[in-house]
């Protein structure tokens, strides 16, 4: 079966998961209520400015607000209702300082968390398969997972021609298995969308949604890497004519991938036992194939996963090597299950502890290993002499709990 996207609507949510073959990897859940989406772009009105915090609060819809950092080399995209006043201004000598009542482009960066606003910022990103556009860059950057020299100035080249004032392009891991066609179109494309939003949506009126985030199955289709991807599927007509839409600005290879399921006796969500494999990632404790066990617990500030023996040490003698085992074990499923829950920022880990040196720097190389699997930027820091290992992984989306 090899490796499958696939949609289903269930209570309002879409579900899309990626499995490899029957094996759960990721599984994300968008409300279709939500109104508010990461990447979407407003023209907003500051109605506060907090010179303590160095921040912004904005308008962008009625009585829904977002916060948006400050600082002194921001270049925003003031819109025509643009109003100045003496009060409030973080730099009287800078062009670009921010006013309270100022009509500006906003883009929706963080989720909501908690009680906390959305985080907005100026510099606008608009996200293709194979390139991101960022304004507020120059030049061309090439993804780090691109190591060939050659192969990074080829990319460079085929966007170079598009580059224009005041943005720049990032060059997708996708792109090095596209057809250069693709590549240029789409950089084409995004310059296109760009030149649009600064030249003619700005005359929009506050509180317009002047470019609206694809859905999250388009995101989960877009960001992962096509190679690894053998088909995907969806029960769902209204769902499959986006994708099909979508993946027609691609390749015929591309498009051949998309599958309608219509079985009327077994739901495409039975057969993958998206319900039952759901339940389980919501679950504290996972189980390892040894007998020992994780324990994962997300908090406001940090996530914590303890590992613990449990039934791996029954009968043997050389604990030492079990410890070893188990925590080598424990680090593989640890990745797995970062990616699967979509758990991010501070991750604590804490190993079972180990006397030899070299145990420690042999699972610390494991955990590397596994982390580097993952699309989502991942990042072991270091292992305290207590064998805590610290991990950082980017927040992109809310994690599963909170979905």
């Amino acid at each position: 079966m090899g490796n499958s996207i696939v949609i289903v609507r269930n209570n309002k949510k879409i579900v899309t998961a990626l499995f490899h073959e029957k094996e759960l990897v990721t599984i994300g859940l968008e409300s279709e209520e939500k109104k508010v989406k990461v990447g979407d772009i407003y023209i907003g009105r500051v109605r506060n400015i907090v010179k303590n915090i160095n921040g912004a609060f904005v308008e962008i819809a009625d009585k829904e607000v977002c916060y948006l950092p400050l600082s002194a080399g921001m270049k925003p995209v003031f819109c025509d209702g643009r109003f100045k006043s003496n009060k409030n201004m973080i730099d009287d000598a800078d062009s670009s300082a921010i006013r309270v009542g100022d009509e500006l482009l906003v883009q929706i960066v963080k989720d909501t968390a908690e009680s906390k606003a959305p985080l907005a910022s100026t510099d606008i990103n608009l996200t293709g398969r194979f390139s991101v556009l960022v304004k507020g860059k120059t030049g061309i950057g090439v993804s780090s997972k691109i190591s060939d020299n050659a192969e990074r100035d080829r990319l460079k080249n085929l966007v170079e021609p598009y580059l224009g004032d005041g943005y720049g392009y990032i060059i997708r891991t996708n792109a090095l298995t596209a057809d250069e066609e693709d590549v240029i179109r789409e950089a084409a494309a995004l310059k296109g969308q760009y030149d649009t939003l600064t030249t003619q949506k700005i005359h929009g009126v506050c509180y317009t949604k002047v470019y609206s985030a694809p859905p999250s199955f388009i995101l989960e289709v877009r960001d992962g890497y096509s190679y690894e991807i053998d088909s995907i599927k969806t029960d769902d007509k209204d769902i499959y004519d986006s994708l099909k839409s979508y993946l027609a600005l691609g390749s015929k290879e591309e498009q051949d991938k998309l599958e309608f399921y219509e079985d009327k006796n077994l739901s495409l969500s039975v057969l993958y036992g998206l319900e039952g494999k759901l339940q389980k990632a919501l679950q504290d404790k996972v189980w390892l194939d040894s007998g020992a066990y994780l324990v994962i617990q997300p908090t406001e500030a940090l996530v914590s996963i303890d590992v613990n023996t449990g039934k791996a040490i029954a009968g043997k003698q050389n604990t030492e090597e079990t410890f070893f085992k188990v925590n080598c074990e424990a680090a593989e499923e640890i990745a797995a299950q970062l990616r699967l829950r979509n758990l991010s920022g501070i991750i604590i880990v804490d190993f079972i502890d180990m006397k030899k040196e070299e145990h420690r720097k042999q699972l610390l190389s494991k955990l590397k290993e596994e982390i580097a699997k993952d699309h989502i930027t991942t990042r072991l820091i270091d292992m305290t002499p207590l064998g805590l290992v610290e991990l950082t992984r980017q927040r992109i989306r809310k994690p599963i709990y909170e979905q």
